[in-house]
């Protein structure tokens, strides 16, 4: 990487991270608020889907946004407003402007995947690599977000907590308005060796004085919206449009649920997990190795991160997605038989599955990239999150009335058709090596 691109991916994965530790300290400040609030667990799942329901439908807005003003307005504007919102979430009075501040903070969160992916799209060159990266960050705020603030938690009140979790974020706002890098740098060079010279004459490797050179062609009206999204839904950008839904439902639909499963699993393969300890103990009480396994399934995806980035080089995006998705139906068809045979295989899979549901996503996003335009790359990541966390936010679903009317084993094979219909899409992408010829 040049320093341009270095300078793209520290703050991206800083902005990734955080967005996903804000995600999920939500569910663990949960526990709190229920008696905080004298509320019930209804209620409290309301006020809380308020936040999460903004957090996908703005991607689509954020998206549009982006293409207007570029990603490191909207980065800082991002991070200023989760900051912000911890702030208030520390100093809500009451179950109402508990809503407020978790419809503040799902308003702000919802514009950082359409800038971050657009800012490596259109401005790192080594787009495989920053795409490894930027996933690894998101994954460390997956898997450590919550641990840090349970810790937070045993020491300080959830308020000082609250408070504490925004100054990160605060920061990070900071940092994005100083940084040095070009926003097009990628485009502008697009067939430059690294290090050479571009057709404005200026060395390849050069950052820049921060000048954000970008399209003008930003949506300003809802008739240049439906202009751009004519323009944007070719039969290919449908087709990753709807590879990218299939995908949402897997995600959102294996994760949801993954917890409980593996708590049956383990109870299974070794018993009850609390007696590893002395029963007595406060561990006995407070241990559950299928939240760990969790994390630490989480934790792999890190691996996965990197792997599928690194991927974005040596192969088309578009089949590394088919290949994928196989091994996630293959997975999915084998994961309950493998999770009953014992511990070790449950360990196993568990793993693979970390790793290879992860390794999904950098290959998801440069297809996307593959398949768009640089001026309305905003819009595209747009669409294709709101897919991806809103459309795909039914996984979860579909899951639990499958869970709650069949067995687990039903549970997997729908998620394998998920895979199967995703990666029949993803071929008939891969057999056109041009996007143009859409």
């Amino acid at each position: 990487m040049n320093d341009n691109d270095r300078s793209i991916v520290g703050f991206t994965m800083i902005g990734h991270a955080l967005v996903h530790t804000y995600e999920l300290s939500i569910p663990i400040l949960m526990t709190i608020w229920l008696l905080e609030f004298s509320t019930t667990a209804a209620t409290l799942g309301y006020v809380v889907t308020v936040g999460y329901g903004l957090f996908g439908v703005g991607a689509l807005p954020g998206g549009i946004l982006v293409d207007r003003y570029g990603s490191r307005a909207l980065i800082c504007a991002c991070l200023a407003g989760m900051g912000l919102s911890f702030l208030l979430v520390s100093l809500t009075p009451g179950i109402f402007a508990l809503a407020v501040a978790l419809g503040i903070w799902g308003i702000a969160a919802s514009v950082y995947h359409p800038a971050g992916l657009t800012l490596i799209s259109n401005g790192v060159r080594d787009r495989g690599a920053g795409f490894a990266y930027h996933g690894m960050a998101g994954n460390i705020g997956i898997a450590l977000g919550p641990l840090a603030t349970a810790l937070l938690l045993v020491a300080f009140d959830w308020r000082l907590v609250a408070a504490a979790l925004a100054i990160p974020s605060l920061a990070g706002a900071a940092v994005g308005l100083v940084m040095e890098f070009d926003e097009m740098a990628a485009v502008e060079s697009m067939g430059v060796p690294d290090g050479g010279e571009r057709e404005d004459g200026r060395d390849g490797s050069e950052g820049g004085d921060g000048d954000t050179r970008r399209s003008s062609t930003g949506v300003d009206s809802l008739t240049g919206l439906v202009a751009e999204t004519r323009r944007l839904f070719t039969l290919a950008f449908l087709t990753v449009f709807v590879v990218v839904t299939f995908s949402g439902l897997y995600y959102r639909g294996v994760l949801t649920f993954l917890p409980d499963l593996l708590g049956d699993f383990l109870e299974t393969a070794v018993g009850d997990t609390r007696l590893l300890f002395d029963p007595e103990s406060p561990m006995a009480e407070e241990f559950d190795l299928a939240q760990y396994l969790y994390v630490g399934l989480l934790v792999v995806g890190i691996v996965g991160q990197y792997v599928g980035g690194r991927l974005v080089d040596a192969v088309e995006p578009d089949r590394g997605l088919a290949v994928v998705f196989v091994g996630l139906a293959v997975l999915a068809v084998v994961f309950v038989p493998t999770a009953q045979a014992g511990l070790w295989p449950l360990l196993a899979v568990s793993v693979v599955l970390g790793f290879v549901l992860f390794a999904l996503q950098p290959l998801e996003q440069a297809t996307i990239a593959k398949y768009s335009v640089p001026e309305a790359r905003g819009l595209s990541f747009g669409y294709t999150y709101l897919a991806i966390f809103g459309i795909g936010a039914l996984g979860a679903a579909i899951v639990g009335t499958v869970l709650t009317y069949a067995s687990p084993s039903v549970m997997f094979v729908v998620l394998a058709g998920f895979a199967v219909v995703a990666c029949v899409l993803a071929l008939s992408l891969g057999r056109r090596a041009d996007p143009d010829s859409w």
